[in-house]
């Protein structure tokens, strides 16, 4: 019998079997398929940065040919999504103020927002519209690990009709230049959802209605069809891309749901039932309940016009109230922050809102986990921390189910079992 126990020991803390590249180890990660924390894991990583098991640190050895990244006294979570994020554009510049850039400023300073999204936590990204297919040449050179940042899932240019929030409204007839992703037909809408599917879209982003930031619309006025948005929709699910509508409107809201349309962006003036209508759909809501404060504070010091202040004066609390409805009616809601019209970094300020207005900190992180993993069709890929899934996490000091704001200042990120190089100051 003692020589039995000896062997059963000794076999305990033999060095681990499991293929991998690292390992990381912290006091316990939390399940966010479950809401339980899982106490002591060693989650072993393969070469192709995606988890190849997860073991009881106490009782296995590490090889040293494992990289081992030790977190003591931490707790990890999987790595963050931000589904609504504009990684080419500053808070900082607004208005007419962002005239006085070259065209390539803005992919420059791209590169930096990459920079401090990963350092916030967030180790996946869907950018819903960027000028010039600047978020295609950013995943392009994050993925071939030139610059550092999240996995980009982007939209490039988004789609809207002549003279709404997606075309340009801020010069004069004789400054007029149709943009190329203006529509005003379901023949060529169809022939957009081609073409930006051809230079890399992986998602994507159409104009339903008006909007805060675009001059000389209603911010709740439908701009695109019924008709249009489904022959957008069919093409792009054709094309096995989602598909997300920005959406303030109750009328573009519940035609963009009719459609087929994925996600709705900011879904602010949803009715409740158009609120049931979503439910029953299972259409995700992407709302961005935190940047009211920003723009509210700011005013017109970065360069945002009246017009848009004064848009956001009547629609923000609008936005927090739809937010709570549609909570409490069981709508499937996702952690999208639209950053860039705010601070790149703070993205995580947004959970204690969410909480705020309704959300448990579980429900708040399982917006950012696990249910946007789903909604991008990602969920064997992101999400969670489990086999399969890319080794992709943050870690915290403390229990962010009690205080969801320990997730705006993380300790360490690991992206695909990669210990992050934390270039920038955490906000």
């Amino acid at each position: 019998m003692r020589r039995f126990l000896i062997a059963a020991l000794l076999a305990a803390v033999a060095p681990v079997s499991v293929h991998a590249a690292s390992v990381i180890t912290a006091d316990r990660y939390l399940d966010v398929a479950t809401g339980r924390y899982v106490e002591h894991p060693a989650i072993f990583v393969g070469d192709d940065g995606r988890i190849t098991g997860i073991s009881d640190a106490r009782t296995v050895r590490f090889s040293d040919a494992i990289k081992h990244i030790d977190l003591p006294g931490a707790t990890l979570l999987p790595g963050l999504i931000d589904m609504h994020v504009h990684l080419t554009s500053l808070a900082e510049i607004g208005g007419y103020r962002g005239l006085q850039y070259t065209d390539n400023f803005w992919m420059a300073v791209g590169v930096a927002n990459a920079g401090k999204t990963l350092d916030a936590g967030f180790t996946t990204v869907r950018n819903v519209g960027s000028a010039n297919f600047d978020d295609v040449a950013l995943e392009q050179a994050i993925d071939g690990g030139w610059i550092a940042g999240p996995r980009i899932v982007p939209a490039t240019y988004a789609i809207g009709a002549t003279g709404g929030h997606c075309d340009d409204n801020a010069l004069p007839p004789s400054y007029d230049k149709k943009q190329v992703s203006v529509v005003d037909s379901p023949a060529e809408a169809r022939a957009k959802v081609r073409w930006l599917h051809k230079y890399g879209a992986k998602v994507i982003k159409i104009c339903a209605t008006g909007g805060v930031f675009s001059l000389g619309d209603s911010v709740g006025g439908q701009q695109l069809s019924l008709e249009e948005m489904k022959a957008i929709a069919d093409e792009a699910h054709m094309l096995h891309l989602k598909v997300a509508a920005h959406a303030h409107g109750d009328e573009g809201i519940r035609d963009a749901i009719l459609a087929g349309i994925d996600t709705i962006e900011h879904a602010s003036l949803a009715n409740d039932a158009t609120i049931q209508l979503a439910k029953a759909h299972h259409t995700w809501f992407d709302m961005d309940i935190y940047n009211d404060d920003y723009i509210l504070a700011t005013g017109t010091s970065n360069g945002t016009e009246q017009e848009s202040l004064d848009k956001e004066k009547m629609i923000g609390l609008k936005q927090r109230q739809t937010f709570q409805r549609a909570v409490r009616a069981g709508v499937p809601m996702l952690f999208g922050t639209d950053a860039g019209i705010y601070p790149h970094g703070q993205n995580a300020r947004q959970f204690a809102k969410m909480v705020e207005w309704g959300m448990t900190p579980i429900e708040a992180i399982r917006a950012a986990t696990i249910s946007a993993g789903q909604a991008l069709g990602q969920a064997e890929d992101v999400g969670q921390i489990a086999p399969g899934r890319f080794g992709d996490m943050v870690a915290v000091k403390g229990d962010p189910l009690q205080n969801v704001r320990l997730l705006e200042h993380v300790d360490a990120v690991v992206k695909g079992g990669k210990l992050v190089a934390r270039t920038v100051p955490a906000p």
